[in-house]
């Protein structure tokens, strides 16, 4: 479902140019395999979850191009699913089990493409095999310290460890797909982008009407009821000292949430959620298919996903923005590897003058980086997933203003980092140096072609890696680094793929422009 790319980001017709039809197709199987979730589940769960493998595992068989879209579709669907169907939902638990369909459908996906992979029916470059090598020791590094914090506090341990994989879950699926077959995903994305733009729309200009339509009143209550029971809500308004009285409170935040910019009017302004439910995800999403637009020569729809970015007030997905596209104009400007180099120089600075500025104000992602730098320091092999972070039950406790007044924590909170410093100590270092050797990879592609999509899936998984030291959701929201590495894993596979067509057959290349 792509057109080629051109050196400078312009669509260039691909040989074999997509029908509507086969777009058409892509949706109704997407629909079809998130949408049907909600309404099985409420049938007969046992139903739900067999009927969900068995789609995932035929798209694998069946349409095997279509899953990393449908994997893609899922993630930022589903809750919207949930959400218009969340007046028959009995119980908050029932709704908290139906909003991991989403994951369960992508690992069935993964699953069965990394079985076809083991029996040989998937590519097996050289290349493909030391990356999947790799990747499978990530993940078993991974699985080790689930075990280790599955013993101590379980539903925690497994929360972490969904959070972890999916995102290599989601480079896998989409590496070995593009491997394997010429995977068009263009056409995809930008329709997707435009529906995701409308909805974003709808809820900023008729926030009422968007509520209605997505019985988000209905929703919200039962995450109001959830928030209430588990005292995360009195968390936050011991935080922020606000307490909301009416939904839209819930959606009132100042303008990128810091003190830093008081006095410039821009408080208390609605935070659009998009139809996954959750600012910052839905603004790591916006942000990439902004990205992804103007790589693929569409400017205008490009600029037209900004207003709604701004928005979302979320600093993580701006800042990724501003990063890659500095990193297209320098690479233009000065060269890919002096780029890069001013790139490296340039984040670090930031996180240098960010941490400094953040225990200057008493920022809650900076003392929970530094809880855990300490709990590293003081245990450098680790405790095990889900012992400290935002999930564990001593989050609920934390005396702010004396971990203000301390620069730091007892634990780790609030800095996706922090936290794995903290749970997988040294362990740590593998997950986060399989993520950096994804980017130079994507990178060094670009460096070579000027491609800009290759370019945004390299610098754009540094910076997301950037945004971890302040930020949870950064590594562990799908629609942050998952997105990113979906990308990473399309164009890397696509090369492998393309080096092994002309290793074979050189007379078929001619003309060929690589594809995502």
């Amino acid at each position: 479902m792509s057109a080629g790319y051109s050196p400078q980001g312009q669509s260039v017709q691909a040989a074999s140019p997509p029908a509507w039809r086969e777009l058409a197709a892509t949706f109704c199987i997407a629909i079809a395999a998130i949408g049907s979730a909600p309404v099985l589940h409420l049938a007969n769960p046992a139903l739900a979850i067999t009927i969900e493998v068995l789609i995932g595992i035929a798209i694998v068989v069946a349409v095997p191009t279509c899953a990393p879209a449908v994997a893609i579709f899922v993630l930022f669907f589903q809750n919207l699913f949930v959400s218009v169907l969340s007046p028959l939902v009995p119980l908050p638990s029932d709704l908290d089990f139906i909003k991991g369909y989403n994951f369960l459908v992508c690992s069935v996906m993964w699953l069965a493409t990394l079985a076809l992979y083991v029996l040989g029916q998937r590519n097996q470059s050289a290349e493909v095999n030391r990356i999947m090598r790799w990747g499978v020791i990530t993940l078993a590094v991974v699985s080790l310290y689930f075990a280790i914090g599955f013993v101590q506090d379980g539903q925690p341990a497994a929360v972490y460890l969904r959070n972890i994989v999916l995102p290599l879950f989601l480079f896998q699926l989409s590496l070995l797909t593009a491997a394997t077959y010429e995977v068009r995903i263009t056409p995809f994305l930008v329709t997707l982008a435009i529906i995701l733009m409308l909805c974003g729309y709808v809820e900023l200009v008729l926030r009422d009407v968007w509520l209605a339509i997505t019985n988000g009143h209905t929703f919200w209550g039962f995450d109001e009821l959830k928030a209430t029971h588990s005292g995360v809500w009195e968390a936050q308004m011991r935080q922020t000292g606000n307490v909301p009285v009416t939904l839209k409170d819930r959606f009132s935040f100042d303008f990128l949430n810091t003190p830093l910019l008081e006095g410039f009017g821009l408080s208390k302004m609605l935070r659009i959620n998009g139809p996954n439910m959750h600012p910052i995800s839905f603004a790591y999403g916006l942000g990439f298919l902004a990205l992804f637009l103007f790589s693929v020569g569409r400017p205008l729809l490009a600029l037209a996903a900004l207003p709604l970015l701004v928005f979302c007030s979320v600093k993580g997905a701006l800042i990724t923005v501003i990063f890659v596209a500095a990193g297209w104009i320098g690479t233009r400007l000065i060269g890919a590897v002096a780029t890069l180099l001013l790139g490296f120089a340039g984040m670090i600075g930031f996180a240098i003058l960010a941490i400094r500025l953040g225990l200057q104000i008493g920022d809650y992602h900076v003392i929970g980086l530094m809880g855990g730098l300490d709990g590293f320091v003081q245990r450098p092999y680790g405790r095990g997933l889900g012992i400290g972070g935002n999930l564990s039950d001593s989050y609920f406790s934390i005396d702010w203003s004396a971990a203000q007044a301390a620069g730091t924590i007892d634990g780790a909170v609030e800095s996706a980092i922090g936290v794995l410093l903290y749970q997988m100590g040294v362990a740590s270092f593998v997950l986060l140096a399989f993520y950096f050797a994804i980017a130079l990879k994507a990178w060094r592609l670009y460096a070579s072609s000027g491609y800009l999509t290759q370019g945004l899936a390299g610098f754009g998984v540094l910076v997301v890696l950037l945004n971890g030291l302040f930020q949870e959701e950064a590594l562990f929201a799908p629609l942050a680094l998952g997105l990113m590495l979906s990308l990473a894993g399309l164009v890397i596979g696509s090369h492998a793929r393309v080096q092994t067509v002309a290793e074979a057959e050189p007379a078929r290349l001619t003309g060929y422009q690589p594809v995502t």
